[in-house]
């Protein structure tokens, strides 16, 4: 299956295309990615339960829960393979890294009922949580360890718990490479 969007998301692991070798021996963070990708795109039933169960099965091994109805944009990067939960209702732009132990959930009540919508280009931290619905600008860096419920403006860094917001024009720099 040709899947434009997963050729930018191996662009972000490798700088350029993916060799045999490489395809023979990807991670399961990428394997993970793919079958994402593949049951999100899949037109066919049978073959959309196909990449379902095989989801489910790496799922199992690398604790990474993301749906594949989870809105995610090209370039899309896994740094470690761990635990890492991701609402489905969340959306999340290009060239987004994740760090292991992050979660992007939902707040069930109060006025950020609801799920996050990150930005381009932002780099997510070991261990952050990111809850509730708000919005996270484009060029943010979130520290790991991070407890995120509020907005937070493009080129910033954000750091602990509570917060701290600091702003920054090369957040990112650096952190994201291999920008799609």
């Amino acid at each position: 299956m040709k899947n434009e969007i997963f050729e930018k998301d191996i662009y972000r692991y490798y700088g350029g295309k993916e060799t045999l070798k490489r395809r023979i021996f990807r991670p399961l963070e990428i394997k993970y990615i793919y079958n994402m990708r593949c049951a999100r795109s899949a037109s066919n039933k049978i073959i959309k339960l196909y990449y379902k169960i095989k989801l489910y099965l790496i799922s199992r091994k690398t604790m990474i829960q993301i749906s594949e109805k989870t809105n995610i944009g090209e370039g899309f990067y896994i740094g470690h393979r761990g635990r890492i939960i991701i609402n489905k209702d969340a959306i999340l732009g290009k060239n987004v890294n994740i760090g292991t132990g992050v979660t992007i959930g939902q707040e069930n009540r109060g006025k950020r009922k609801g799920c996050p919508k990150i930005g381009n280009q932002v780099w997510i931290g070991t261990n952050a949580v990111i809850v509730g619905n708000i919005t996270i600008g484009d060029n943010v860096l979130i520290a790991p360890n991070s407890y995120v419920n509020k907005d937070i403006p493009s080129n910033s860094i954000v750091i602990g718990n509570p917060m701290v917001i600091h702003e920054n024009k090369q957040a990112t720099k650096d952190y994201i490479n291999n920008i799609v």
